[in-house]
């Protein structure tokens, strides 16, 4: 079956915060390949995709960012924030119903 990201992308922020929720800090790259693990190659996030949606939260105070020096080079790790761990248990309620609805939708 063809990939469809197109499919993905009003879910993107959710798969994010879950991610974060999953770790205790990532860098863009890693939450990258991590949804692309979890999904056996279906989802492939970009950094297009990724990264303005990473400024937002950050923006919105549900994610921080640091830097720390790894290998001689810095990197952006985030993390969520007391708001995004809320932030996040809501959205996978609200994600959870959804996909209930669409499996019962698209299996009647």
């Amino acid at each position: 079956m063809p990939k469809n990201n197109k499919l993905y992308k009003g879910t993107l922020q959710n798969i994010i915060l879950k991610l974060l929720s999953q770790e205790v800090k990532m860098y863009g790259y890693q939450m990258t390949q991590r949804a692309k693990e979890l999904t056996k190659g279906e989802l492939e996030m970009t950094e297009g995709a990724l990264y303005p949606i990473l400024h937002k939260l950050e923006g919105d105070g549900i994610i921080f960012s640091e830097i720390q020096n790894f290998n001689g080079r810095d990197r952006k790790y985030y993390l969520l924030t007391d708001k995004g761990k809320k932030q996040q248990k809501i959205h996978e309620k609200e994600m959870k119903s959804y996909l209930l609805n669409l499996n019962t939708i698209f299996n009647f």
